[in-house]
């Protein structure tokens, strides 16, 4: 499975945040062998901090929403 998205909940904001990754940080996230070491570098251009959220990695994206 190829990731493409990245799901953030910022627990200490209370927001989800969605990235779709460029082809270059999916090229520059296959050169590290922990992933969570990878993300910690998109924390400042993505506006997050990893120790205050939980996070998920998927290939395709759907959403569903219910009472918004």
């Amino acid at each position: 499975m190829e990731t493409n998205y990245i799901i953030i909940l910022d627990y200490s904001a209370g927001e989800v945040i969605r990235i779709k990754l460029t082809p270059e940080e999916i090229e520059e996230s296959e050169k590290y062998d922990d992933f969570e070491t990878f993300l910690s570098t998109l924390e400042e251009k993505y506006e997050f901090r990893l120790k205050d959220c939980l996070w998920m990695t998927t290939e395709t994206y759907q959403e569903r929403s219910y009472g918004f």
